[in-house]
């Protein structure tokens, strides 16, 4: 017995295959957040395949996947209207040395579906997406700063941005010194930026919404100071994106940036990102402008004809079939269950449900309400045992009540461990190994 309550649940296939991944792949993984440093010791799954709201690991355990491909697969895995357009377009070629009739049809679909920009370029990563709307606000406003959101955790891997994380090695200082920061929600600090560095700044960027709602007034109030002082503003719709609205946050609160990046559930697990935006800026990456020319997004891959196939099937299906309002009853379902469930076992104030119903986080704190990855630990264990495979509670619209309700009673085992864990005010004998590790880290 492992703590005196359940079996030892072990992982040891997918140990195996780790400890292959870490002897060929830097980290392990190709995305930090997928590291096995997320989970807890020896048991971070390696998936073997998954199908619509489950997985299954190369040890043969099937989970009920939250947050699936990082929020990128919000319809479900293997999704059979998109997986049809994928085969459809793979059987004519996906690649080829002039566009194909599908970049046309996928643009005009995704400014049908986001009428707030006026022209669209794709990619395959955010990170891309971003950095080009970073370039191009640099080349319209003629200004080398950047300012980007504190309190946001993502915009690219790119210098202008990694070099204001604990992960900086590698970047020059003078780069990092070229990024400024502002607080979300606080207008007045923002104008204070942008005041202390008056026509220093290209533009400002953030996700319009992340954790909690945007206070009243204040993507407004970023719109205007952006035009005060002659900045770019650019919304991160990553998350945003079909999540909040098909339109993202910009069609949900009604405030217009310049630019936005899409990607995530865009393509439902397809690589495929997009930035978008008004004419007169996405234009100077273009041919038909009299100025310096940008060099904006010019990718190979960029127009794979299977992915903006993807993209194309995906937006049908948000429109069609009402993803995002699903996506918000589920997600309030399960809200409600586990707060319920965390009240019942004495530990309401410890795990915390945060977040928008479609983009739900949780919190795990200590006795002194503070934020504690040992818990976090605990809980993602006995989430793990449970079948349930959550490091966050995003959820996917190809999840069923039943799936939510199994979760709950998951969770409810689980809050039971981490009452008894507060009142030892050790969580050690319950964790198994080492605590899991923040993503963004100075050393491993």
């Amino acid at each position: 017995m492992n703590d005196r309550d359940t079996p030892e649940f072990a992982l040891p296939r997918s140990r195996a295959a780790n400890e292959r991944l870490h002897a060929l792949v830097p980290g392990g993984a190709h995305t930090y957040a997928k590291g096995d440093d997320q989970y807890p010791e020896d048991l971070a799954p390696v998936i073997s395949h998954g199908r619509g709201a489950h997985v299954w690991d190369v040890d043969g355990n099937r989970y009920v996947e939250y947050g699936s491909g990082l929020r990128s697969v919000s319809l479900g895995h293997a999704h059979p209207r998109v997986t049809e357009a994928v085969r459809r377009e793979i059987d004519r070629g996906g690649n080829f040395v002039r566009p194909s009739v599908v970049e046309v049809e996928a643009a005009e679909r995704f400014l049908a579906t986001v009428p707030t920009a006026e022209m669209v370029k794709f990619a395959k990563n955010g990170s891309d997406a971003t950095t080009a709307a970073v370039r191009l606000a640099r080349a319209a406003t003629g200004r080398r700063r950047v300012a980007i959101c504190a309190d946001h955790p993502f915009f690219s891997t790119d210098d202008w941005f990694i070099g204001t994380t604990p992960m900086s090695a590698g970047i020059p200082d003078e780069v990092n010194e070229l990024t400024v920061t502002f607080p979300y929600g606080d207008l007045a600090a923002t104008e204070e930026i942008l005041s202390r560095y008056r026509d220093e700044v290209a533009c400002l960027i953030l996700e319009p919404a992340t954790h909690s709602e945007p206070p009243p007034g204040y993507l407004a109030g970023l719109r205007q100071l952006a035009d005060r002082y002659g900045c770019v503003l650019v919304f991160d719709e990553m998350i945003t994106g079909f999540r909040w609205s098909e339109a993202g946050a910009q069609g949900l609160y009604g405030v217009v940036p310049d630019l936005s990046t899409f990607g995530k559930a865009l393509g439902n697990g397809f690589a495929v990102s997009a930035l978008a935006g008004r004419r007169e800026l996405m234009e100077r990456g273009g041919l038909r402008h009299s100025g310096d020319r940008v060099f904006l997004l010019s990718t190979t891959h960029g127009a794979e004809t299977h992915s903006l196939a993807a993209a194309m099937a995906v937006q049908a299906v948000y429109a069609e079939e009402g993803v995002t309002a699903r996506l918000h009853a589920l997600g309030e379902r399960l809200a409600a269950g586990v707060r319920e469930a965390a009240a019942g076992m004495g530990v309401g104030d410890h795990v915390v449900v945060r977040g928008r119903a479609s983009n739900l986080v949780f919190a795990t704190l200590d006795g002194n309400g503070q934020p504690s990855q040992e818990y976090r630990t605990l809980f993602l264990r006995r989430l793990l045992a449970g079948g349930v495979l959550a490091p966050s509670f995003v959820v996917s619209s190809a999840l069923s009540e039943a799936d939510i309700d199994h979760t709950v009673d998951v969770v409810a085992q689980a809050c039971a461990v981490y009452r008894k864990a507060l009142d030892a005010g050790d969580p050690g004998p319950w964790l198994g190994g080492r605590p899991v590790k923040p993503v963004f880290r100075r050393l491993v």
